[in-house]
């Protein structure tokens, strides 16, 4: 039967609809999908993941809101330091497996860890090395410093305690595998190295900058994780 032209738009809008409905439907079965629906750090990752984390970097209140809805457990310290070095936002992660020491850093930094360490260094760690990750040794958070330590030029993410140095991981088999002697080369590496690239390589989806001992001297004994806007995918090498 011929469908009367005048019923042609009819059909077509509704054909529309219902794959809209579909379509949220579906949003709201994939929360992590969907660029509307809250950040959950507990969802597995998806196409709005990344995003998400972004935008927390200019939200304080909006991270914490994710923390708590993630179930992790921080705190929120007072704001300390004065000009380049004012720390607004002074977060810790209570039960995170820093060592020596659990610093303030900024929320942001604080969701992207709760987010590498359960989505990709312990994953990596159990297929590579066979055994979790116990704690994370790391160099600092917190200093208030232009890069590299110059009398002048741009201030470093640290200044605000927006960035993370780590060192080394320590396995619950008491193994420790450290960037400054496992890191390796390209070609030619052991599952030492090929877990410390798998973790510095899931990092670069969830901070803003990662850098590691590929990227220069400075780094060749730890990583560096830090959540500066840097566009679109971050800087990662």
């Amino acid at each position: 039967m011929r469908v009367p032209s005048l019923d042609k738009p009819v059909i077509a809008l509704l054909v529309v609809a219902a794959l809209f409905f579909a379509v949220r439907a579906w949003l709201n079965d994939h929360p992590q999908h969907n660029p509307w629906a809250p950040l959950d750090l507990r969802d597995p990752p998806g196409w709005a993941t990344q995003q998400k984390i972004a935008a927390l970097r200019g939200d304080p209140a909006e991270c914490r809101a994710v923390l708590e809805r993630s179930a992790v457990v921080f705190t929120t310290l007072d704001p300390a330091g004065e000009g380049a070095c004012r720390r607004e936002d002074r977060t810790v992660l209570s039960d995170f497996p820093l060592a020596p020491s659990r610093p303030p850093v900024t929320c942001a930094v604080g969701a992207a860890l709760e987010l590498w360490m359960t989505r990709e260094v312990q994953p990596a760690a159990e297929e590579l090395l066979g055994s979790p990750v116990a704690r994370i040794e790391h160099f600092g958070a917190f200093s208030c410093r232009r890069l590299y330590g110059r009398d002048s030029g741009r201030w470093s993410e640290h200044a605000t305690g927006n960035a993370l140095d780590i060192g080394a991981f320590v396995l619950e088999d008491g193994r420790r595998i450290s960037v400054l002697r496992d890191w390796g080369q390209d070609g030619d590496e052991d599952d030492e190295a090929a877990f410390l690239r798998r973790a510095r390589d899931g990092a670069c989806g969830i901070f803003g900058t990662v850098l590691s001992p590929d990227y220069n001297e400075a780094h060749r004994d730890h990583l560096h994780f830090d959540q500066a806007a840097r566009g679109w995918g971050g800087f990662c090498r």
